[in-house]
């Protein structure tokens, strides 16, 4: 006790909000989230005008009727969540831990082709976002290269119960013989040792058919389709080598697939570019009169290249508006006791009912690698085929010595920028690949995003608040949602 009299305390890092007339905050230190008390902003508000010894905190809250008991309880636990800090502590945010030496996986994406049927024009395998060097090596993964990677992934993941494959292209369907013998020889193998396997694909949805669409179902794969809304909007991008649009082709295919999987959602998951910014609209085409479970949206912010597609600030104030006027929908929905399509309000929401605090941006290198058609292992799909970023061989493992390189870099706390903001552990600096193409460092923040992050962040903040206050046994729904994605 005698040396707590003599701590003299900050204010720690915080992002205080309000949400329907409560006071709450969001402790980037822990990833966490607390509601106010009148015992709590007072000390906060004696801390925040400047540094306070330990014993002036006890008093002021024994003035206010507290024990002082109750109040060194409470002081301890605002240290414990680093609502206080002691006057010399070091930011956690500049501590970098040392990546783990053997972290067990628990995914691989299977590029099973880089070869794909349709030839949109933002495609990263076509303009400056190109890393692959596809020149002599197999367009196809053999059932052979498949098999191994199923071993090596079973393997790997040591003592884990469950794994996941993700299978992914160029168009993924172009080699669905594969993906179908794949499953089930990693469903056997799976059960040979006690484990499971799970599954999920993406997919433009051109080559569906019936039997596939079975399988699928039978199997459990979910599945996540490329799309960018109505007819005009796809078919404005979203295009055939010939330059005929898509979207007749996969319209009546989305119907079927919608109707007849029922083993997993299907969602949607749309490439908002310049000219195609009506959020709401592609969101009541594809949920209403299509039927996707879930849309989730992903703006192409500026490029430098030439390009005419990237989003300007024009058009990221227009997806702005269109999430925020969907957000408000969806917290609607919830406060109803309702689930709503927007899978970027769920996606956010999750991670802060779950804690998350990433040291990472994703499970890319940790504890997800992708696999390119010839075997090469690599951070994630992608960077398969990139020499540069080649991770070791199905045949022969992690090559440990560059993926401890590249968690290194990668680390939220190797990134200068990111050490003080508070949208960080929900972030880490933002995709590796993205950072290599902006920035020729796979560990550099994605800083042109940052605003666009804080900013949405904050929304589902406030959500997560009114919802706690209003109907709070709904956040319930979200504790176990998160998990690792393509």
């Amino acid at each position: 006790m005698t040396v707590l009299l003599d701590h003299r305390y900050r204010a720690g890092e915080m992002h205080r909000f309000d949400a329907s007339g409560a006071e709450f905050v969001y402790l980037p230190a822990a990833g966490a989230l607390f509601a106010f008390d009148e015992a709590i902003v007072a000390i906060l508000t004696l801390v925040e005008q400047g540094v306070v010894v330990h014993s002036d905190l006890v008093k002021a809250l024994s003035a206010d009727g507290m024990t002082a008991a109750d109040a060194e309880g409470l002081l301890r636990e605002m240290r414990m969540v680093r609502l206080l800090e002691a006057e010399n502590v070091v930011p956690q945010a500049s501590i970098v831990d040392a990546p783990p030496a053997d972290y067990p996986l628990q995914a691989l994406v299977l590029n099973v082709t880089n070869q794909c049927n349709l030839a949109c024009t933002y495609c990263y395998e076509f303009g400056a976002d190109k890393i692959s060097t596809q020149t002599g090596k197999p367009k196809y993964m053999t059932p052979e290269t498949a098999r191994t990677a199923v071993d090596f992934l079973l393997d790997s993941a040591r003592d884990r119960k469950a794994v996941h494959v993700t299978f992914f292209g160029g168009e993924t369907l172009m080699n669905f013989r594969l993906l179908k013998d794949t499953v089930e020889y990693a469903n056997a193998r799976a059960a040979e040792t006690g484990r499971r396997c799970t599954y999920s694909l993406t997919t433009n949805a051109t080559l569906l058919t019936d039997p596939i669409i079975d399988f699928l179902n039978d199997n459990a794969v979910g599945v996540t389709v490329s799309i960018d809304g109505g007819k005009e909007s796809q078919d404005s991008r979203r295009i055939y080598k010939s330059g005929k649009g898509s979207y007749d082709v996969i319209e009546p295919r989305l119907k079927s697939l919608i109707a007849k999987h029922k083993t997993r959602a299907v969602t949607a998951r749309v490439t908002l570019t310049a000219g195609n910014t009506d959020v709401v609209g592609i969101y009541r085409h594809l949920k209403d009169e299509i039927g996707f479970h879930e849309i989730g949206f992903a703006p192409v912010t500026t490029t430098d290249d030439g390009h005419d597609f990237g989003l300007n600030g024009d058009g990221m104030s227009d997806v702005l508006q269109g999430f925020h006027d969907l957000s408000e929908e969806w917290m609607q929905y919830a406060l109803r006791g309702q689930m709503h399509g927007f899978s970027n309000v769920s996606e956010t929401l999750s991670e802060l009912v779950s804690g998350t605090n990433k040291s990472h941006p994703c499970g890319a290198g940790l504890g997800l690698l992708g696999v390119s058609p010839g075997g090469d292992l690599a951070p994630c799909h992608r960077f398969t085929d990139a020499d540069e970023h080649v991770m070791g061989h199905i045949d022969t493992g992690i090559d440990q010595e560059k993926r401890t390189d590249f968690l290194t870099r990668g680390h939220v706390g190797s990134k200068y920028e990111c050490t003080s903001c508070w949208a960080r552990p929900l972030c880490a600096g933002g995709c590796h690949h993205e950072a290599f193409v902006r920035y020729n460092d796979t560990g550099h923040a994605n800083l042109h995003y940052c605003d666009w992050i804080r900013t949405w962040t904050d929304r589902v903040l406030t959500i997560y608040g009114t919802i706690a206050v209003h109907n709070p046994e709904f956040l319930d729904r979200f504790a176990d949602r998160k998990g690792l994605s393509s």
